[in-house]
């Protein structure tokens, strides 16, 4: 009993050893593929912030107008909150991202790194959303 208790957890071992160099490799990729979602709107964020002032400045003026359009402060309202959460959402993200592997094995950071592009490529949507739709609203 003690000899296959032994074996099998040898070729365990075994079997983890021989895929680990290769999930390494697949964890690297995936982190860099993950970094390459994070810097495609990473520049962005002076913009967003720009947006936003501009949402406020529009609820300014919107607010002193008699008779006030509740339906455009609401709009303008709604918007600079969703510029505002697009840009707080990269720095929350950025915050608990883990940039190293650390003594975890191979087969959790895949599993993390897989969580982390499904959060990152949330973010990265939220931001494009919120500028899309500040483009539109802005457009000269």
């Amino acid at each position: 009993m003690n000899r296959i208790i032994s074996a099998l957890i040898l070729s365990a071992v075994f079997m983890l050893n021989s895929c680990g160099p290769n999930l390494e490799e697949e964890n690297k990729k995936m982190r860099e593929e993950l970094l390459a979602v994070h810097d495609e709107v990473m520049p962005q964020m002076g913009k967003l912030k720009s947006f936003e002032k501009k949402a406020n400045h529009k609820l300014e003026e919107l607010n002193t107008q008699v008779p006030v359009d509740s339906t455009e402060v609401e709009k303008f309202k709604d918007l600079a909150v969703r510029l505002n959460s697009a840009y707080e959402g990269m720095f929350v993200w950025m915050r608990q991202y883990d940039t190293e592997d650390g003594e975890k094995d191979p087969i959790t950071v895949k599993t993390y790194l897989e969580e982390q592009m499904i959060q990152v490529t949330e973010v990265n949507q939220s931001i494009k959303n919120a500028l899309l739709e500040a483009e539109k609203e802005f457009k000269d």
